[in-house]
């Protein structure tokens, strides 16, 4: 009798471990409310209310890279018309590959930046979820929901003024219009069987893959798609081509290089968390 219960329990041991995914791809759809986050109706006018993008995520359980998928030749309805100054919006991982080794606790964000390529580094942080035992499904797979709160100011914009003529923006940085930081909800479906603490751009640090991320009541969601089993392992080496730099020093590089051009205004606004 004992051999019969130890049998059984070796094998469903067996089927739970051979049911659990620690590498594969994730195809991801991201949806941002634009007229929540831009506040002048001008702009809003010029751009319908939701942007969408596609994304995919490539993981082992150490090491991850979350990348844009590009559109194919397809025209930029944000890049208004006419002969104003172009307006061109980036967020997160829009800008290059985003890069994390869970091991080393480090992430790095590649980019190029006037013509030169940049790596830039940072480590990983804790993110303080709230674990709930609520479950629901996502693409077969058995999801379980965490929940965190986050200070975003302006919904993670930076205050870029636009200036007339077409000269570069500036940056707003004084104390007196920096604007209060504001608390939001995020809530994840991490996928129980996907063991990788990986999800869509910084966010992570679950037992499982996320699989589905609502910030802010809508504000942004990113929507699982495709989940496959594999991933190709070339797709996960840490990249090695740019200049190293902080985040900080990547952020003056990019002031000095706006305030210097005297062509079409640029502005780049980056949801972080």
């Amino acid at each position: 009798m004992k051999k019969i219960l130890f049998s059984i329990y070796f094998l469903g041991l067996f089927m739970t471990l051979s049911a659990q995914q620690k590498v594969g791809t994730v195809l991801f759809e991201r949806k941002i409310n634009m007229h929540r986050i831009i506040q002048d109706d001008q702009m809003r006018a010029m751009m319908p209310e939701f942007r969408t993008s596609e994304h995919i995520l490539l993981f082992s359980d150490s090491v991850s890279v979350y990348k844009l998928v590009p559109e194919d030749e397809a025209p930029d309805p944000f890049a208004g018309g006419g002969g104003g100054p172009r307006v061109m919006m980036r967020f997160g991982a829009d800008g290059g590959d985003l890069y994390k080794n869970f091991a080393q606790s480090k992430s790095i964000q590649t980019s190029e930046l006037g013509g030169k390529n940049f790596l830039i580094t940072d480590s990983i942080r804790q993110q303080p979820w709230k674990l709930s035992s609520e479950t629901k499904q996502i693409l077969g797979y058995s999801c379980h929901k965490a929940t965190r709160k986050i200070n975003q100011p302006m919904m993670g914009m930076r205050r870029v003024t636009m200036t007339s003529g077409g000269g570069a923006p500036t940056a707003d940085t004084t104390s007196k219009n920096r604007p209060t930081p504001k608390e939001i909800e995020v809530v994840a479906w991490f996928a129980d069987d996907l063991i990788s603490p990986v999800g869509p751009e910084n966010y992570g640090q679950l037992p499982g893959v996320i699989l589905e991320l609502n910030i802010d009541n809508g504000q942004t969601v990113y929507t699982a798609k495709e989940v496959k089993k594999t991933v190709d392992a070339k797709e996960l080496k840490e990249p090695k081509k740019g200049k190293v730099v902080t985040q900080q020093e990547y952020m003056k590089i990019m002031q000095e290089l706006m305030s210097n051009q005297g062509g079409p205004g640029m502005m780049r606004m980056r949801i972080d968390n």
